[in-house]
């Protein structure tokens, strides 16, 4: 990551999970040393470059993929992961599940203020849903909220 190559001035940070089956392992290095690229391009404010290699070991398969990032953060390469996690995490708890439970990709709505109206109200369900105590999936407490006036009176009453 540096302008002649070489790998003096790279912090990394390591983890290694094993859990249902797998392995995954993740490899963040994040250099600071970032001068050339301010002489070669007009990005102000840049602090650091980085890459995370992730790989994913199943069965007998193996995966990998690398990301690279350009941060006006100087983070380490331990934040960098901890970072790169939490914007997952907001990709599988809320837009997976509206794609998923919700279909929201299959919404045929283009045009004027319809399409936001519409996401906000999803992102309301999914929050009187997600406030529901009981166990069961998503999908579940959405149809239930559907199908049942007295359930999904209790979930807007318990939010007011």
């Amino acid at each position: 990551m540096s302008d002649a190559g070489g790998t003096e001035n790279i912090a990394s940070f390591q983890t290694v999970d094993a859990d249902h089956g797998r392995l995954e392992t993740r490899l963040a290095r994040v250099s600071t040393e970032v001068a050339w690229l301010h002489e070669r391009h007009d990005w102000p404010g840049i602090a650091a470059i980085a890459t995370i290699t992730a790989t994913r070991e199943t069965g007998g398969n193996k995966t990998t993929a690398t990301g690279h990032y350009i941060s006006s953060l100087p983070l380490g390469p331990e934040r960098l992961l901890a970072v790169a996690r939490a914007h997952w995490a907001i990709e599988n708890s809320l837009h997976w599940v509206l794609d998923v439970a919700m279909n929201e990709d299959r919404a045929r709505n283009r045009t004027g203020n319809g399409p936001e109206n519409l996401a906000i109200l999803r992102r309301i369900a999914l929050n009187l849903a997600r406030s529901e105590p009981s166990k069961g999936s998503m999908r579940g407490k959405l149809k239930r909220a559907g199908w049942n006036d007295n359930f999904i009176l209790d979930l807007i009453r318990a939010a007011a």
